[in-house]
């Protein structure tokens, strides 16, 4: 059988994964390289491709994701080939991968940009969702136009925007922290979020700018495993725009949070009747919880022993580096999380192998006002950087650590604010030496600046506060601001005056 196999291609650079960093890292190659071939190997027809892109300030950007068909990016870098297919095995030794269609592609170097996937809270059960890519954003639309109760485990993103977005249909909001949206905000914030939350949505819908390729109806047989496998690349900062989240029944809002609790047991519902298990309905108003009298597909038992029926439940509880189809026969050194480490030029521990992205762990010494997070402005700078660094090695010259690590800086929307989060914004690490600086007006702007030894460490701005670039520049000069004390907040001083 192996005489049959086709001889290998051989490309200067390969790039696995259709995602931001993959496509980020393809597109600067090809341009890096006009004359090269650069072979970008994607196991989904659609790629996703930053438009729009505006640098607001030194280290802070925002971009659109869209999600393109791969032919739109050979029309744009007609020196990047786009093979069509998943990573059956990584060759390190041999330069080489093969891919599933029994190909094998010879590289130079090489650039893993494989993302993540979802962590399940349960593996295999038809009523558990993860939301990752496009496909299965449409999965979750399809089920909830039949829901009229839904349980969302998690307390990152994704989370945030689905109970934001979703109407019609009662929401159980499970998290095992105190407050909402741990991973970006601190109390304060999401108690200033958490109000508009419980408040009517009024606001007029933004058209979303990121048009639409579905995978429906292309090779449906083929892509069946890889559905299974959770592979796709992450959904853009938008994603929920034109999915219509609208549940059975006809009220706006109507969400249920119970804090500091975890999925103890999922029951189906034959199950929980021959154990005959008691679940309560939907709490109303802080009245006395009664049991459930209707039936539901599926029942979820919390840690903090409350059960609550419902139609299906959504799985949002962070993602796991898809490193998966590169470990076999290779000696990769891993990070905690599980991804493949990277040096400060995005090498892996492999010779000529580099990563970017989701899949990988950063390993060097980091920024004291930086750290890794897996978002889209993150993907986007690795894949740029990564490819720097694979260009400067194979002409041999050095290149200078990207810039953009030096700060971490995100710009977001949750809830239609805007949110800004700039170095450690949470205060991460820094541990009880650091002072907390306030200013909230209720439904306009929450804005928390991380001070230690008079220094600006870290901020968070919700709502339009035009503060990014002033406070950017003194947390990258390290400023000491003590002389300042409360006026650096206060509004009737034009701080940035100040500070130009």
């Amino acid at each position: 059988m192996e005489a049959a196999r086709p001889p290998p291609t051989a490309g200067k650079f390969v790039v696995v994964g259709g995602g931001i960093a993959g496509v980020t890292c393809a597109e600067q190659l090809a341009t890096h390289f006009p004359s090269e071939d650069i072979l970008l190997v994607t196991a989904s027809p659609v790629i996703k491709a930053v438009t729009n892109f505006k640098q607001i300030s030194k280290i802070l950007e925002e971009f659109d994701v869209e999600e393109q068909s791969s032919t739109m990016l050979g029309k744009r870098f007609p020196n990047i080939k786009v093979i069509e297919s998943g990573v059956k095995q990584l060759k390190s030794e041999e330069h080489c991968i093969v891919t599933e269609d029994g190909n094998q592609h010879v590289y130079k170097k090489l650039c893993l940009c494989a993302g993540a996937k979802p962590k399940l809270i349960c593996e295999g059960n038809p009523y558990v969702l993860g939301i990752r890519d496009t496909d299965s954003a449409q999965e979750f639309q399809k089920q909830l136009t039949k829901a009229k109760r839904i349980m969302i485990i998690g307390n990152g993103g994704i989370a945030l925007e689905l109970v934001y977005e979703i109407e019609g249909c009662e929401v159980i909001w499970a998290i095992k922290d105190k407050a909402i949206g741990n991973t970006f905000f601190d109390a304060g914030a999401a108690e200033f979020l958490t109000s508009k939350l419980i408040a009517e949505k009024s606001e007029a819908k933004i058209a979303h700018k990121r048009t639409r390729y579905t995978t429906e109806g292309r090779k449906k047989e083929a892509r069946s495993k890889s559905k299974a496998d959770n592979v796709g690349s992450a959904l853009g900062p938008d994603w929920h725009e034109g999915l219509n989240l609208k549940g059975t029944k006809e009220f706006s809002h109507k969400i249920h949070l119970e804090t500091m609790c975890e999925v103890k047991k999922i029951y189906l519902q034959d199950e929980f009747r021959i154990l005959k298990k008691k679940s309560f309905t939907f709490p109303r108003d802080h009245k006395s919880v009664t049991a459930d009298t209707e039936m539901w597909p599926v029942y979820v038992e919390l840690t903090n022993e409350k059960i609550y029926g419902c139609d299906f439940i959504v799985s949002a509880t962070g993602v796991t580096p898809n490193v998966e189809p590169f470990l076999h026969g290779n000696s990769f050194d891993l990070g905690e999380d599980g991804g493949l480490k990277v040096d400060d030029h995005m090498h892996t521990s492999l010779p000529d192998i580099y990563a970017a992205g989701d899949i990988c762990t950063t390993s060097w010494q980091l920024s004291p006002v930086w750290q890794q997070m897996r978002l889209w402005t993150q993907a986007r700078q690795m894949g740029w950087y990564a490819a720097k660094c694979m260009a400067a090695a194979s002409s041999g010259d050095s290149i200078d650590m990207d810039f953009s690590f030096e700060l971490f800086a995100h710009v977001t929307k949750f809830f239609n604010y805007k949110v800004v989060l700039l170095g450690k914004y949470n205060a991460q690490g820094l541990g009880s030496d650091h002072e907390l600086m306030l200013r909230c007006t209720k439904g306009r702007e929450y804005i928390k600046v991380v001070m230690q030894n008079g220094r600006m460490m870290g901020a968070v701005l919700i709502g339009e506060t035009d503060l990014e670039e002033t406070f950017e520049n003194l947390i990258l000069n390290q400023m000491n601001l003590s002389s300042y004390g409360e006026d650096l907040l206060d509004p009737n001083i034009d701080i940035e005056d100040y500070f130009d």
